[in-house]
């Protein structure tokens, strides 16, 4: 039970203190794979090793920047295409609109010139009506006068 206890504690037995082959370094010293993780922990320099799989790792991440970098690329160029598209079409709807309006508009002044001279041909020919209401009662007055010196001389030529 004092061994576990000396084991949990931190304080190795005399027994299982130095199971590795590599030699113990002298008091002071640093063993080889101690040395490697001071080395890490304080700044200083990796392995080959080591380099090469951080070289490995930036090119890695390197090229995978690189391919999203040309994916957002084609995106937005491909995005900036649809909305070129979409606003010369809305360009050129807006010109066929306003084209057609200003048709409409010219149409629409046509037709209230003609309609403006249509009344005003009504509102003359209405006066000079009004002129000819008195001539025509002349007229139906002289009638009745012809009718009546016509049925005259006819009773006139009809005696025995």
């Amino acid at each position: 039970m004092q061994s576990d206890e000396a084991g949990i504690s931190g304080d190795p037995s005399p027994e299982t203190a130095h199971t590795s082959d590599e030699p113990q370094a002298a008091p002071g010293e640093v063993s080889g794979a101690d040395s490697q993780d001071t080395e890490r922990s304080s700044g200083g320099a990796y392995t080959m090793g080591d380099q090469r799989e951080i070289m490995k790792a930036l090119e890695t991440v390197e090229r995978d920047a690189v391919a999203i970098a040309e994916s957002f690329s084609s995106l937005f160029s491909s995005l900036r295409l649809g909305l070129s598209e979409a606003t010369s079409t809305s360009i050129e709807n807006m010109e066929c609109f306003s084209e057609v309006i200003g048709r409409l508009q010219e149409s629409a002044l046509d037709a209230a010139s003609k309609g403006n001279k249509y009344i005003n041909s009504c509102l003359r020919l209405n006066e000079e009506l009004r002129g000819l209401e008195s001539l025509a009662m002349q007229l139906k007055l002289l009638r009745r006068n012809v009718d009546s010196l016509d049925l005259a001389v006819t009773r006139l030529l009809r005696l025995p």
